[in-house]
């Protein structure tokens, strides 16, 4: 087989092996959304963030992060597992007893699936996925995890309510606990915090620990999509680095340094969802990563000590977030918490995208509507660009035949031949890559959006019309993948035929490895893409008939 044959069969060999990747993906296998687990949960000791019996730990600073111990405060008073049930208007979730763990959180205003009727789940811990938010306080001299005494086992916060308090107390060795949660209406943001009774007679020292605990468990979130795939694991900020990404690789493996910074949160992240651990920007926190006596990757903060005097008493506290990644929600919990809305390498041009489609949608309405506006906007700012590209193309297009008629002359030899070429372009202002330039211009705003509507929560189950009712997974009917094939088809029409055969050949085999390419893209990208294409036709046509008009253009050419 010659090599031109070869090059014909690559691209039929990738779509092929797409085809078929992605058919194992879409229909190898069936997930189901987890289910809130009952109050009652007695017998379901190691159904919670700490039922096997693992403690918290935290490195300290005179030991290396393998050798720690169980340092938190406890007592084995009481044998009720009842898990405590809390709804908001947009949190539903469990706390277990034992240590005031959250093991459930479900969010009702986001669909597990579109129309399923289930919210969706970030936090659970079952047969198929462990992953909670543990919190913790550290007393000097005592270990284990303490068991809290709720007041009543289920909460709802009440219409014409902004705020719903849950109280689990504890004692201790004379210190009184009460672990306290604070849900706001209309907020996935949740305030933690230990308000401490010191009744005896020396002073303790207090340190509150936040832990996020997940197992390897796949993200329920992403779904089958063909291509790049969102970042999960945890994440980390500090004053050094504001977005630190450690995925569970390396914290299995233990290379993830401890660091001791003022301020910071450290956050599990996955497809459109996070939860995240945002302690007092003003006091010294260490962070660390490590796993537990489960195997279960741990991405942790601990707080400052604090010295609670002889009958006085104390106050420690944290944010807990657990909900969608929307920036302006992120930004009001910690600085740069934003960042997990995670738009890759292009951020810089995603952005101020999203930016802009944002504001397009406040007035639109409709996220499908907005991304043909923003393409039409940005189509208009490469115009100028774009333009000259497409004389340059359409002067090839008109000057074809003198270009075939140098080839036959000094076809036997190259060199006088590419000479003579040179002098034809520079004679005819042609840019033999002209052709090139836009596509080279539009990948990185191309990429740039991809993972901008990839990343952007807003868009998943937003209905565009007709039967697209979802921009973030692909289209169903495969509709608007066969639009933008065929536009890249009429493009090629438009464009002058490529001297190598074999060249022309693949060309021709693009507009189809393209369309069953894009057959798993986001509908979002596919209508950018189509709208683009249609757009880039029009522009195209109107330069290429004015190129021809111009009797100017190829008026010096020879003749055979």
């Amino acid at each position: 087989m010659d090599v031109k044959r070869l090059l014909l069969l690559i691209p039929l060999a990738v779509l092929a092996y797409l085809i078929v990747v992605q058919w194992n993906q879409d229909y190898g296998q069936v997930a189901t959304a987890p289910q809130a687990p009952t109050i009652s949960n007695e017998s379901q000791t190691s159904s919670s963030g700490d039922g096997g019996g693992d403690d918290l730990s935290v490195p300290t600073q005179n030991r290396s992060a393998d050798d720690m111990a169980s340092e938190m405060p406890g007592q084995a008073s009481g044998n009720s597992r009842d898990l405590v049930a809390v709804s908001t208007d947009v949190l539903d979730v469990r706390i277990d007893p034992q240590g005031g763990d959250i093991v459930y959180a479900a969010l009702p205003q986001h669909q597990y699936a579109l129309d399923s009727g289930q919210p969706f789940v970030l936090l659970s811990n079952d047969r198929t996925r462990s992953y909670v938010a543990r919190s913790g306080l550290q007393l000097e001299g005592h270990q284990g995890r303490l068991t809290f005494s709720p007041e009543q086992t289920e909460y709802r916060l009440a219409e014409g309510e902004d705020e719903l308090q849950v109280d689990l107390s504890a004692s201790v060795d004379g210190v009184d606990v009460i672990k306290r949660f604070t849900f706001d209406r209309d907020s996935y943001a949740v305030k933690v915090d230990y308000l401490l009774d010191n009744q005896g007679e020396t002073p303790v020292t207090a340190r509150f620990i936040g832990q996020l605990v997940r197992d390897d468990s796949a993200d329920p979130s992403s779904g089958p999509k063909m291509g790049m795939r969102s970042y999960l694991g945890a994440a980390y900020s500090t004053p050094e680095d504001n977005y630190l990404k450690v995925d569970f690789e390396e914290i299995q493996e233990g290379n993830f340094d401890n660091r001791d910074v003022e301020g910071g949160w450290v956050a599990m992240i996955q497809h459109y969802f996070t939860s995240a651990w945002a302690p007092a920007q003003d006091q010294q926190n260490l962070y660390y990563a490590t796993t537990d006596s489960q195997g279960r990757n741990v991405a942790a903060f601990a707080g400052a000590n604090q010295s609670v005097a002889a009958g006085g008493t104390a106050a420690l506290g944290a944010t807990l977030y657990v909900g969608p990644k929307v920036q302006e929600r992120l930004e009001a919990v910690a600085p740069h918490l934003e960042l997990t809305v995670d738009f890759g390498w292009l951020w810089f041009i995603a952005n101020p995208l999203f930016w802009l489609l944002d504001h397009i949608q406040d007035v639109i309405g409709n996220w499908g509507w907005s991304i043909v506006i923003l393409t039409l906007l940005v189509k208009a700012a490469l115009l100028p660009l774009s333009a000259k590209a497409y004389k340059s193309m359409a002067r090839m297009r008109k000057l074809g035949p003198e270009m075939q008629r140098l080839k036959e002359q000094y076809g036997d030899d190259r060199q006088k031949m590419s000479q003579e070429m040179m002098k034809f372009y520079q004679k005819e202002k042609i840019n033999p890559l002209g052709g090139c330039l836009p596509i080279l211009v539009q990948m990185p705003v191309f990429i740039a959006l991809y993972w901008m509507l990839l990343e952007s929560v807003e868009l998943r189950h937003a209905p565009f019309m007709f039967w697209i009712q979802d921009l973030s997974v692909k289209d169903p009917f495969f509709v608007l993948p066969i639009l933008m094939g065929a536009s890249m088809f009429v493009q090629q029409l438009l464009n002058p035929t490529p001297p190598d055969p074999t060249q022309a050949k693949i060309m021709k085999l693009l507009p189809v490895v393209f369309t069953f390419f894009f057959l798993w893209f986001p509908a979002g990208l596919v209508i950018y893409w189509v709208v683009n294409n249609i757009t880039s036709i029009a522009q195209q046509y109107f330069i290429t008939r004015k190129i021809e008009a111009d009797p100017s253009v190829g008026k010096g050419m020879k003749t055979k």
